[in-house]
């Protein structure tokens, strides 16, 4: 129960942007501007500022990332598995299949500074630097037959890896902010966490494509429940404990990206059912997250 009022504020941000994309009819163009400005400035701002001045164990990330990997390559697995039974669209499949190992960057930097701080949202920081390129490539990969896209230009130009290899690399040099930097980067840093999630609410949609019912369940069920449980028992097998393990049992349980809509929509996929999903996850997390959060954090 604690857990889950500490997470509380962040789900009421997240209904108050589905709020006001219904009530305020503020259009399109209004809600793309202010997710550029979380994704290319709040969200780096908020990455550096945590990493730069937390004391980071580099020693402790080898386990940490292979549990990372092995969960979302669990989901990739259990995400191709009902290929081989159902006679889905092979464009539809491939839309889909990324909603069972996508993370939800906004909500990931969220959960880890709510429940453990700046330590948390550096440990966060470095999975999500690490596992994006390695969602990107697969989920372009999956897609690749029906569409082109720019994939290491996007992988390159991602400001939340940019934003995570700059912090470490100032973490690594000692560099400590004068007072005034420091101050303009957590005032950065506080704004991006709230309109973050704001705009994770404005983004949810409830309408799919007919027909596709059990695989969207299987999915759904893929990425709140299986991958979680996955990183408990890889992150158990390879020795984590402490902030590691709670962080990366936290990885593991978030919602899907709403990237994956951009990419579908991008090549050509089915873009309305995999919008469904992404806000089917986020939705369903509100009550999966804080039980994993829980749990983890009572072992």
């Amino acid at each position: 129960m604690h857990t889950a009022l500490l997470l509380l504020p962040d789900f009421a941000l997240i209904m108050l942007g589905a709020a006001i994309r219904r009530w305020m009819h503020l259009g399109d163009h209004f809600w793309n501007g202010v997710e550029k400005l979380v994704y290319f400035i709040l969200f780096p701002a908020l990455l550096i500022n945590a990493i730069v001045k937390t004391r980071l164990d580099f020693g402790a990330a080898v386990p940490l990332l292979l549990t990372a990997f092995a969960a979302m390559l669990g989901g990739m697995l259990l995400g191709f598995l009902p290929k081989l039974v159902l006679r889905v669209p092979a464009l539809t499949y491939a839309s889909l299949f990324q909603c069972g190992y996508r993370f939800n960057s906004y909500i990931a930097l969220a959960v880890a500074g709510m429940l453990y701080g700046a330590p948390g949202i550096a440990t966060m920081g470095l999975i999500v630097g690490a596992a994006v390129p390695v969602a990107n490539l697969v989920s372009v990969w999956a897609l690749a037959r029906h569409g082109e896209v720019g994939l290491w230009r996007e992988v390159a130009r991602n400001p939340l890896i940019w934003g995570t290899a700059s912090g470490f690399l100032l973490n690594l040099l000692g560099f400590v902010p004068p007072a005034p930097l420091q101050a303009f980067l957590q005032r950065l840093a506080d704004a991006s966490i709230a309109l973050g999630l704001i705009t994770v609410g404005a983004a949810l949609r409830l309408d799919r494509s007919p027909g596709l019912g059990g695989l969207s369940a299987w999915l759904l069920g893929v990425k709140l429940l299986a991958l979680p449980l996955i990183a408990l028992i890889v992150g158990a097998l390879l020795g984590l404990s402490g902030l590691n393990y709670q962080i990366v049992v936290m990885f593991a349980a978030l919602p899907t990206a709403s990237s994956a809509y951009i990419l579908a929509m991008r090549m050509g996929g089915d873009g309305r059912s995999v919008a469904w999903l992404i806000s089917a996850t986020t939705l369903g997390s509100m009550l999966t997250l804080p039980l994993w959060a829980a749990y983890v954090s009572g072992l």
